[in-house]
């Protein structure tokens, strides 16, 4: 039976842990695994435009001697009005994975239902477990272990923020999520999570004060305010987001060794100030470096 990666939610702590040695070693060693997926091709279907997601999975499929096709919905008659699930059977005939960078949710899970080859959520607007892959492993690289640790989100109740909570659920590393009113994280999702945490040993907690989510916290998290597709709403979200800020004195509220995490691209100035986002507690530019190690762990695991 086919397995796909669309949320972390649906990964036993096991699998999650599993990937990230694989990561881990993959990025230690990646001679080791240059011809893993020679042959093999991902088709990569992009509504969103990026930089970290593509130049990742294109990158990393060339690494692992295999060949990332580049298609955005222009290239498609999925962005003409075929049906999606005619395109995951089509491209099934053709591709050996396919990778969706999306806007709605359930057009990844379509094409998972309908595909016969694996299919890896790289974002839609609900969930981005490829990203928390990636923080995940820089998590465990400056701290060693994830179990027991606290990682506080500082912002929109947004993709980042569930699939964190998904992570840190099933890795025994509790999350705490500071969003304004009517910014909150989906309520599901949140039970869902607090679900995955009962086996682990984390919490999952949400406030609407960001110094007390950062409280203790090791892991200091935040993201764009205003995400792709919601420009209309910025100066509204601006003044609706005054106070959640990461600033100096805010990570101060943190362990003395906290990180500061951002999934990029950072506005500095607005959910970030500069000298967090540059300065010695960054890791941003770690955290990206991963997605392209999480992610080959992920290609590898599912068409290798």
């Amino acid at each position: 039976m086919k397995k796909d990666f669309i949320s972390i939610h649906d990964r036993t702590p096991a699998e999650i842990l599993g990937l990230l040695d694989l990561a881990d070693a993959i990025k230690k060693e990646p001679g080791r695994y240059r011809a893993a997926l020679s042959g093999k091709t991902l088709a990569m279907i992009f509504e969103k435009s990026s930089t970290r997601t593509r130049v990742s999975f294109e990158a990393g499929m060339y690494q692992l001697g295999g060949l990332g096709m580049f298609l955005s919905s222009r290239d498609l008659q999925i962005g003409r009005g075929e049906p999606i699930a005619d395109t995951a059977r089509v491209l099934s005939r053709y591709v050996d994975g396919i990778m969706a960078r999306t806007f709605a949710h359930e057009t990844v899970t379509e094409l998972a239902r309908h595909a016969t080859v694996p299919v890896i959520n790289g974002l839609t607007d609900r969930l981005h477990p490829c990203q928390v892959m990636a923080d995940l492993q820089t998590i465990r690289e400056a701290f060693g272990e994830l179990a027991g640790r606290k990682l506080a989100y500082v912002g929109d109740g947004n993709n980042m923020a569930h699939s964190l909570m998904f992570g840190g659920a099933k890795t025994g590393m509790s999350v705490s999520i500071a969003s304004p009113e009517g910014y909150e994280p989906d309520a599901g999702i949140v039970s869902s999570a607090r679900g995955d945490a009962e086996g682990t040993g984390a919490s999952i907690a949400t406030t609407r004060d960001p110094a007390e989510a950062v409280s203790g916290a090791h892991v200091v998290y935040t993201d764009v305010w205003a995400s792709m597709g919601q420009e209309d709403e910025a100066r509204v979200r601006r003044e609706k987001f005054a106070g959640f800020t990461v600033t100096e004195s805010l990570m101060a509220k943190a362990a003395p060794d906290a990180i500061f995490l951002h999934c990029l691209p950072a506005h500095r100035g607005e959910e970030v100030e500069a000298a967090v986002a540059d300065g010695p507690r960054s890791r941003i530019f770690d955290e990206a470096e991963n997605r392209l190690h999480a992610q080959k762990a992920i290609l590898v695991s599912l068409m290798a």
